[in-house]
This record gives C-alpha cells, structure tokens and sequence, in this order.
C-alpha cells in the first residue's frame, strides 16, 4: 500500500496505548482509506486486510470502545482524534522501519514491506527512533552517504569491498 505524506510533527512519536498488532493494522488501513477516499467502509476494510466482515466488526467494536473510531454499524469509519495520532505513529514506526531496511540494508522495497510491516508492531520506540537517527546521520555524513549505502550494497551482492573503501580506510588511518 502506498503511504501517503502525514501531516504534522514527523520526528515525534507519541506513545501510544496498547493495541494489538491486529488493531493497529486496522488503524493504518483505515488511515490510508480515508485519506485516499475521504470516508472508510467495512467492505473496502475486510477486503484490504483479507479478513471477515464478522472480524471487521469485531475490531470495530473494540476500537470504538477504546475511543479511537466512531463506528455504528452501516455507517462509515472515522478516526477519532486520539485513532488518528495512533494510526500516524503506527506509520511512521513503519516508513522508518522500511527506509532503514531500504536506505541502510539494502533490501528489496517489497521485501522491506513485508519486514517493516511485521515488526512495527513490536520494536520498541527508542529503537524506532534510534534507526530513524541513523538513516538521517548516514545520508549526512561525510565518510557516509550515498556512497557507504551503495558500497554495503555492493557488498551484499559480491561480499567484498570497493577498492575506494580501501583508500578511504587508509586516509583515516594516517590521521
């Protein structure tokens, strides 16, 4: 699924209530309906997400009762205020999971889905946040940057190193 842009603050995580894995995959479903389509449909849900309406409706409920949806059956879904930042940190516990699995590891962009997509539910924050540092510090730094990204992925492939990794060991060496 295609993530769209989050508007706000998108270096602050706030800490959420517990969810399971499952509801919070119904929350970023719903977000990125919504924001694709205006309004949110059981039907549409149930399909994304390959479960039964009885789940979905279940889900719903149990998301209502938390006050993160306004539900009543037939009706469409919207996210409450609270469902809202709930479903943006779940995103972006995502989005960072994958640019590192992209950015960093050199992984395919749908392996990386699949990844980011499983382990969202379950990093903690500090990690989140820590990796989110790093990628923005890799692309930043001066050893760093777009070359050591290429150069791991070269490495990946082939399991050597560029020869330029060489020269640039031996510089810093010198110093």
């Amino acid at each position: 699924m295609k993530h769209p842009q989050i508007p706000g603050n998108q270096q602050t995580m706030t800490t959420p209530k517990q969810l399971s894995a499952s509801l919070e995959d119904y929350l970023e479903t719903i977000f990125h309906i919504i924001a694709e389509k205006q309004v949110a449909r059981a039907k549409e849900i149930a399909s994304i997400l390959k479960v039964s309406r009885s789940s979905v409706t279940e889900a719903f409920r149990s998301l209502a009762q938390k006050g993160l949806i306004n539900y009543a059956p037939y009706e469409v879904i919207t996210l409450t205020a609270a469902g809202q930042e709930m479903a943006k940190d779940v995103i972006l516990r995502h989005r960072a999971l994958k640019d590192f699995f992209i950015k960093v590891l050199a992984v395919r962009e749908n392996i990386a889905e699949e990844g980011a997509c499983k382990i969202e539910h379950a990093a903690p924050r500090e990690i989140i946040e820590r990796l989110t540092q790093f990628v923005t510090f890799i692309e930043q730094c001066p050893r760093g940057g777009k070359d050591l990204i290429s150069g791991f992925s070269k490495y990946c492939q082939t399991g050597k190193t560029d020869q330029k990794c060489r020269a640039c060991i031996a510089h810093c060496l010198e110093k």
